[in-house]
C-alpha cells in the first residue's frame, strides 16, 4: 500500500464496461511525509474520498479485488481515507 493526496477527478464518457459506476480519481503518491512525488496517477475510489484527503492506495489484484469485480481493468484502488501520519523521524529517515 502506498499513500497518496487526491487531487482532482476523472470524468470519461466512453470506458471499459467493468468501470461503470467507478468513480476516478487523480493522485499524487507521497515520497515522505511532506512531500509528494512529481507523477500524477489515476485509481478507482471505492470510499468517496474527496479533494485534498490523504488516502490508502492499493495496487495491482489487490486493487482489483478492492472493486469487487475481477474483470475491472484496475491497477489503482482508493482502499481507505488517513486520518494522521505518526512516523518516528529516527527510523529510515522519516520516510513514508
Amino acid at each position: 500500500m502506498e499513500i497518496g493526496r487526491v487531487i482532482g477527478s476523472v470524468w470519461a464518457t466512453k470506458k471499459d464496461e467493468n468501470l461503470r459506476g467507478q468513480k476516478l480519481v487523480v493522485l499524487k503518491i507521497l515520497q515522505d511525509k511532506y512531500k509528494e512525488k512529481d507523477d500524477i496517477v489515476v485509481a478507482t475510489d471505492i470510499i468517496g474520498a474527496g479533494v485534498d484527503d490523504l488516502v490508502l492506495v492499493s495496487r495491482g489484484t489487490g486493487a482489483r479485488h478492492a472493486t469487487g469485480n475481477e474483470n475491472a481493468p484496475v491497477d489503482m484502488a482508493v482502499i481507505g481515507i488517513v486520518d494522521s501520519i505518526e512516523i518516528n523521524e529516527n527510523v529510515n529517515g522519516g520516510n513514508v
